[in-house]
């Protein structure tokens, strides 16, 4: 007899007999008998015409608990030794295997069966608690007992008086009964009094009018009344046969959004089943983290308080739930992929995050699927131009709203692992800067790579390589930024304005808006030689920049102490973190103290979350997980490209300087002292008319606009040393006196300098 397979159902044993009937093998307690040969694995076999499965296939027949018994006996009595050894789970060949796969659609079938209804009983019980909580006030008693086990003396006295106030409610509904009923007794005599008075008022007037007899009203009404009799019989007769099945399907959309069911009950092939995320699913996949605290006040009949219900916003359902005592979010967060199993979620799809308070749990599941189309296409990507002061489109939420990072008055950094979407982050970034006309860009990448390059014709300075040579331009190049920002103050003190504005940018006087990226920034700044004038320049850059209209954005795969300066990343309010490994990555680009705080790019999964990022700063909340618009560059789908030529075609269309040309343009400056020596005449003006005579001479001239004779005294005595006599409260300014006070600057400065209006450059 060939090797057969018996199965000793209670235990789930499987034996293996060899031909003399020896056992050779027990799948369950475990050892080996020293006669046992070892049983080929095969992928698949060809079974009595059918494909087995592959796995450990054995030749053999399943026996009953009796005859397996027997065979022991029959084993113990000739002195065989039974050995039993664990083995893995075997198929078996021809009857069993067969059997087993035709038993599977039943067993489908069945587990389905048993789900529904399951689902069935878990309805009626939902409704069972529920009528249970509104007939005792259950729920008021559970929010009473878990305020009070929080020690929150203010929820307790809310929920009381919730308590109290639903209990008047009741008890003025109770009272007000005998009143209803008799009102509606009223009503029911009413009705059957007056329409039979009325029918025969109506009948009288027909009788007498003409119109019609007396007796063919009362046979009308009497059909009438025959109709809406038959009509109500037949609506009752079909309600009460469609009654049960309308409770059973109550019963089954309520035990469905209590959950689902039993997981032993969804059978493989179900894989569009999906839970209905609400409040009571929620608090069932925290409570299966097993966490002692959540567990112990679950079990003990109290609710999680949601501060926000669970609704759906945007792709997705969020939540705000206070945790129990002793819980805090950060500890939730540590167990997403487990919260993510018990929603029945990919990990990526669940984000629990700590709130406002530590105690408090911001969490936002996706529905299922949502987050695998990505944010979608870039807005930009076939027309438009866009206005850095306004932002640039970066990618959408998960909730699905679209996402701007913000440019002027700020500065930016961005980093992660490499090859989860660092540079081509910034490759959008750079790509919605670039379709404002008015924007100059500069871009330093101290590495041998191209993902810049498609940029170059739009930059005014472009450095791409890592030898000393490209280092030292990228120096030479942040040095001349420092100049200009400098320049850049001058001229705000001169215009008398905070920072730049659009309005200021538009009049092309060299406020125009600067954006530089230092991409692969770390091998910038840890150069032997140049690093340290680098990241002086940087600093420099970040911390006074913002607001003369420069934008630096620092990009690099090592967030960390020693690779980027600290007050780089202190002064750069746009946080931008992709998968990092580590807290002292995730603090280096999110800001000191954001790992604790819950703000995790490391619980972002590497190459599953590819192109999605933490960022601060874009919006007012703490921290959003934003996934970014992707712009391909590769050859055959260059998306990055077309949109450089519109911004080209936008500069060359308003007749601005090309990009490359880097030429500076003219910049008009104004000496205070030459303007009122032209405009004053001879005769003496009081202080209060002259900054008219400067606006009718100089129109153009912002500083001039909004000029009061009270600003001009101050000014002519701090800067030029002129002290405008108060006469008669007049502030009469004599021209002899600014004419004065030329001719001693000008004795003082030299024959080198120009006494009349001069010009300055400054960078394009």
């Amino acid at each position: 007899m060939p090797n057969d397979i018996h199965d000793d159902e209670p235990n789930n044993v499987h034996r293996l007999y060899d031909a003399d009937q020896e056992i050779v093998q027990d799948s369950v307690h475990g050892g080996i008998h020293d006669d046992a040969q070892p049983i080929v694995h095969e992928p698949a076999q060809r079974v009595d015409g059918e494909d087995v499965p592959g796995g450990d296939v054995i030749e053999g027949e399943v026996l009953t608990e009796e005859e397996s018994a027997e065979l022991d006996r029959r084993l113990e009595s000739r002195g065989a030794l039974v050995v039993r050894r664990a083995m893995a789970p075997a198929r078996v060949a021809k009857s069993a295997a067969v059997a087993v796969k035709g038993h599977e659609p039943t067993m489908k079938v069945g587990k389905a069966t048993l789900r529904h209804a399951w689902t069935v009983v878990q309805g009626a019980e939902s409704f069972a608690k529920r009528a249970y909580d509104a007939s005792t006030f259950g729920m008021y008693r559970r929010q009473m007992k878990a305020a009070e086990a929080a020690g929150d003396r203010e929820a307790l006295r809310e929920w009381a008086d919730r308590k109290e106030m639903a209990t008047e409610r009741r008890h003025k509904r109770l009272m007000d009964l005998p009143r209803l009923f008799i009102g509606l007794v009223k009503v029911l005599a009413a009705t059957l009094i007056g329409i039979p008075l009325a029918v025969f008022v109506i009948a009288v007037l027909t009788k007498l009018t003409g119109n019609g007899s007396f007796t063919g009203v009362w046979l009308g009404f009497f059909a009438v009344i025959g109709f809406v009799i038959a009509a109500v019989s037949l609506a009752w007769g079909a309600f009460l046969f469609a009654s049960p099945f309308l409770f059973v399907l109550a019963l089954y959309r309520e035990g469905k959004r209590r959950g689902t069911p039993v997981n032993w009950l969804v059978t493989t092939g179900e894989t569009e089943w999906d839970l209905d995320i609400d409040e009571t699913t929620i608090a069932r996949a925290l409570d299966s983290l097993r966490i002692p605290n959540i567990t112990r006040y679950l079990k003990e009949g109290y609710k999680l308080q949601f501060i926000t219900p669970a609704r759906q916003q945007g792709r997705g359902t969020h939540a705000l739930i206070r945790l129990p005592g002793g819980v805090p979010a950060a500890e939730i967060s540590k167990r997403r992929v487990a919260l993510a199993t018990s929603l029945h979620r990919a990990g990526s799809e669940v984000w629990p995050n700590t709130g406002d308070e530590a105690g408090i749990l911001d969490l936002w599941i996706a529905d299922k699927g949502a987050l695998a189309g990505g944010p979608g296409a870039y807005p930009l990507l076939t027309e438009g131009l866009n206005d850095v002061f306004k932002g640039v489109p970066a990618g959408k939420s998960l909730r699905g709203d679209e996402l701007r990072e913000p440019v002027m008055g700020r500065n930016s950094i961005v980093g992660g692992a490499p090859g989860q979407g660092k540079s081509a982050a910034s490759k959008t970034f750079m790509a919605g800067c670039a379709l404002d006309p008015t924007v100059e860009m500069r871009i330093w990448v101290p590495d041998q790579n191209f993902d810049f390059e498609r940029f170059k014709r739009r930059c005014s300075r472009y450095v791409m390589g890592a030898d000393d040579e490209s280092i030292r331009q990228i120096r030479d190049d942040l040095k001349e930024m420092f100049e200009e920002m400098e320049r850049r103050g001058e001229l705000l003190k001169a215009y008398q304005v905070e920072q730049v504005t659009r309005e200021l940018a538009d009049k092309n006087v060299g406020m125009h808006p600067l954006v530089g990226l230092l991409e692969e920034a770390h091998v910038a700044f840890q150069h032997e030689e140049y690093g340290a004038e680098i990241a002086k320049y940087a600093i420099a850059l970040v911390k006074l920049g913002r607001k003369r209209g420069m934008h630096f954005r620092v990009s690099t795969q090592a967030p960390t102490a020693t690779s980027l300066p600290k007050d780089v990343t202190r002064n750069c309010t746009n946080n931008t973190a992709f998968y990092v490994q580590d807290y002292v990555a995730n603090d280096g680009l999110l800001g000191q103290g954001a790992f604790k705080q819950g703000v995790r790019a490391t619980d972002l999964i590497p190459g599953e979350n590819r192109g999605t990022a933490i960022v601060k700063g874009f919006t007012a909340a703490k921290f959003e997980t934003l996934q970014w618009y992707f712009l391909d560059g590769a050859e055959g789908n260059d998306q990055i490209t077309p949109i450089i030529d519109r911004a080209l075609a936008a500069i060359a269309k308003r007749g601005l300087t090309a990009p490359t040309e880097a030429k500076r343009p003219q910049i008009e400056t104004r000496d205070l002292l030459a303007d009122l020596d032209e405009a004053l005449g001879t005769d003496t003006v009081a202080i209060a008319d002259v900054p008219a005579l400067l606006r009718d001479l100089a129109p153009t001239w912002t500083p001039y606009q909004g000029l009061t004779g009270k600003a001009l005294v101050k000014i002519l005595a701090d800067e030029h040393g002129i002290k405008v006599p108060s006469t008669g409260n007049k502030f009469p300014l004599n021209p002899a006196t600014v004419r004065n006070a030329i001719v001693l600057r000008d004795r003082d400065a030299g024959p080198a300098e120009d006494a009349g209006n001069d010009t300055e450059t400054i960078a394009s």
